[in-house]
């Protein structure tokens, strides 16, 4: 079937073009039925005035211009005013290299400026869910900080960048959470969000990103909703556990030293007892080495000071004393010699 082409050029005419965009030649031969004054000068004019305006170029005070030659990287420029090659040769890239980035990992924010990790929410919570060095659950959200200190890694070393700090920062967190315990993980979250920025930016310099992680936030911890009250019960019993062994260490404490204490008083007390025994004895012994002297030198002497030394110190614990002639028959009239005393 044959086409009447000037039948179809007619109609496209007649509909204002048919869509088909005006070529380059057309724009310039209309252009020079304009007529205008120095028509080839003012076409020279816009030609420079392209060129000069693609020539210069402003970076931010928060970023840095990369240049590239032809797709290859040539050199950094710092904040301000630039100059570079006409367009088509050279091209910048300006990066913010001051700028703190986020991602959140586990939960969405309601910022407008928060990019999170997940989109839905059965996606967020697996991002979360993590295994512990205990074989218990736990959900983990976090946020991780960062910034651009090398743009040209940043730009050419790696392909898509968000997707391996996404990928490695939940290597990282998952690596740090498998090692330790669900408690752990509820109650050592700095030291946790420390240690994972450190296996994270060292996996971010192996694979020469670019990135520097400026910190990296621990939201907080849980487990999930449907073991939520058996957790509970257990904290509960954990915690129940250590008042009563913290109650039996309170009671060691109050009885052990109270008996050291008594013990001590005890040994102190003997050693006193021994020690006053023994100088007694001492004493009565040279005492009685001093009288068997003397006893030696005048035996009846001593004998008779002996006797009465004695009898002066008994008879005043023996009370009173009543001598009866032993010619007295009737012991009657001796019954009331104690009342006179007040002795019933």
């Amino acid at each position: 079937m044959s086409w009447d082409w000037e039948k179809l050029k007619e109609q496209q005419q007649r509909k204002g073009g048919g869509g088909i965009p005006p070529q380059i030649n057309d724009l310039f031969e209309k252009f020079k039925q304009l007529k205008l004054p120095g028509g080839p000068l003012l076409i020279l004019l816009l030609i420079i005035l392209f060129f000069g305006s693609s020539t210069f170029y402003t970076v931010d005070v928060d970023a840095v211009g990369v240049v590239q030659r032809f797709g290859k990287f040539v050199r950094t420029t710092q904040p301000g005013l630039s100059f570079k090659l006409p367009a088509g040769i050279e091209k910048v890239t300006k990066v913010k290299v001051r700028r703190v980035y986020k991602e959140e990992f586990g939960f969405r924010s309601d910022r407008p400026e928060g990019r999170t990790r997940s989109l839905s929410g059965s996606e967020t919570s697996s991002v979360s869910l993590m295994l512990t060095g205990d074989l218990n659950v736990a959900l983990v959200p976090w946020i991780v900080q960062y910034r651009i200190k090398d743009p040209y890694n940043f730009l050419f070393k790696v392909a898509d960048v968000r997707r391996l700090l996404v990928d490695m920062s939940e290597a990282a967190m998952r690596l740090v959470v498998g090692d330790r315990s669900i408690n752990e993980v509820i109650s050592k979250r700095e030291e946790i969000a420390v240690e994972a920025r450190t296996v994270l930016q060292a996996e971010l310099d192996n694979a020469e990103s670019g990135i520097h992680i400026v910190t990296i936030e621990m939201k907080k911890t849980n487990v999930p909703g449907p073991v939520q009250p058996s957790f509970n019960e257990v904290n509960q019993a954990i915690q129940e556990k250590e008042k009563l062994i913290y109650q039996a260490q309170e009671d060691y404490n109050k009885a052990i030293p109270a008996a050291r204490g008594e013990a001590e008083r005890t040994i102190k007390a003997a050693e006193g007892y021994a020690l006053d025994r023994i100088n007694r004895a001492k004493g009565d012994a040279s005492r009685f080495d001093a009288i068997f002297k003397e006893y030696a030198k005048a035996k009846d002497v001593t004998r008779r000071r002996l006797y009465l030394e004695m009898l002066k110190e008994l008879f005043p614990k023996l009370g009173d004393k009543y001598i009866v002639d032993h010619d007295q028959k009737n012991l009657l009239p001796l019954l009331n010699l104690g009342r006179q005393n007040g002795i019933k």
